[in-house]
């Protein structure tokens, strides 16, 4: 789960990390007040998306505009010098905040990270300037390959790490930690150091990258990004921007940070499949995907693509799926328009296969199916499967193994293109 870059903010600073005097704004005169409530001489207005490079994005009134901007440029290299409103802005009045917040509140804003589409800017954040010595960059993460927290940084705040780890990757330096002890006070000043922390500011940096730990490891985040992380005139440090993710798994335990959720930066059909415990990912593809496993599903998909097609979704029912959760997952699946055929791949172990089938007849009866619909059944009570759906009376192309199977949805689904 993700979190807004206000919302990431106010929690880092309950355990002590420096972030900037700041409050957000749902519409122009709530901006036009809290700008003047900071009385600063320089502000910021910073649009509120679940998406990076803001700054560099561009806010368009439709979502044809921001389709066509993103495959001119975006998809590609970046704006090219243009006429359009960023989706962070410095300004140094209220009344030039409440115009900033104008021209992206309710607008579309539109950046390499958030696709063709866009997203819809619902929030602004308003803060205080401050002065900006030097742009660094910090994060903390779970390094999978370890199985122990690793805290990166970089001297190339500012910049997408993707980039700086491709191009100049001597310019990241990573720390692991051993979760047993955490974050030592000698790793810390380690960073501090190869960051370039004057003598008489690592102190105050140690405090600052333990508080950021505290904070990644009591509430069970993923992800805790900041970027760019400032050393200002004074010397202090300071999170200039925060992007935080969150263990969906530990959410049980974090209601407060649950309450969090916007589901307006969520895909429906997502937020839709996570009712019934499915796990439902959203891809570009035109083949939907109905497995049993996430093994299952990373090997449907990959033949899918060996075939020459592209899967529309990472669709797992799980391994103890009903008739009920099978059945929704089915209309999940055709409510994307772009499907235009089905793949349903199920290998009978906890999963029986009757079961699957009849979760298939039951959202036949419920949802016109307009599109061919490819099934492979194997394992358990396959023959009780296979049964339910011959005598269901739906038009269903049968597979015998994977590779066929995804065979048949490739060449069912370019027959209709």
């Amino acid at each position: 789960m993700n979190v807004h870059e206000y919302q990431g903010k106010e929690l880092l600073a309950r355990y002590g990390v420096a972030v900037p005097t700041g409050k957000v704004a749902g519409s122009v005169q709530e901006a036009r007040e809290v700008a003047a409530a900071l009385g600063s001489e320089v502000l910021v207005v910073k649009a509120q998306i679940h998406a990076g490079g803001r700054g560099a994005g561009a806010v368009v009134d439709t979502v044809e505009e921001a389709g066509r901007l993103f495959a001119d440029h975006l998809e590609k290299e970046g704006l090219p010098a243009h006429d359009l409103s960023g989706g962070v802005l410095l300004v140094r009045s209220a009344d030039e905040a409440a115009d900033a917040a104008e021209g992206m509140l309710g607008k579309l804003l539109v950046t390499r990270q958030t696709g063709a589409a866009g997203r819809r800017v619902s929030r602004v954040l308003v803060e205080e300037g401050c002065d900006i010595a030097r742009e660094l960059y910090m994060s903390l993460l779970l390094d999978r390959a370890t199985g122990r927290p690793v805290m990166m940084a970089s001297t190339e705040g500012g910049m997408e790490i993707e980039k700086v780890a491709e191009e100049t990757p001597e310019r990241i330096l990573r720390q692991e930690i051993d979760p047993a002890v955490g974050l030592l006070d000698g790793q810390a000043r380690k960073v501090a150091f190869w960051l370039g922390i004057p003598a008489e500011g690592i102190a105050e940096a140690v405090v600052f990258m333990k508080s950021l730990y505290a904070a990644w490891l009591e509430m069970d985040a993923t992800m805790v990004e900041i970027n760019p992380l400032v050393q200002t005139g004074a010397g202090t440090l300071l999170a200039l921007d925060a992007k935080m993710s969150f263990d969906d798994n530990a959410l049980f335990r974090q209601p407060d940070i649950a309450g969090l959720r916007d589901d307006a930066e969520e895909d429906p059909k997502e937020i839709w499949a996570g009712k019934y415990d499915l796990s439902y990912i959203a891809l570009d593809g035109n083949i939907g995907c109905m497995v049993n496993g996430a093994g299952l599903a990373m090997a449907t998909m990959d033949i899918i693509q060996a075939a020459g097609g592209r899967p529309a979704n990472f669709c797992d029912v799980g391994g103890g799926a009903t008739a009920e959760r099978v059945a929704e997952a089915f209309k999940i699946i055709l409510s994307d328009e772009n499907v235009e055929a089905v793949f349903i791949n199920i290998f009978g172990g906890i999963m029986k296969c009757d079961v699957l089938a009849q979760g298939v007849v039951d959202a036949a009866r419920d949802v016109e199916i307009t599109v061919p619909l490819v099934v492979r059944l194997e394992g358990t009570n396959v023959d009780q499967g296979k049964a339910i759906i011959a005598e269901s009376g739906l038009n269903i192309i049968g597979a015998e193994d994977m590779a066929d199977g995804a065979a048949k949805a490739v060449q069912a689904a370019q027959q209709r293109a």
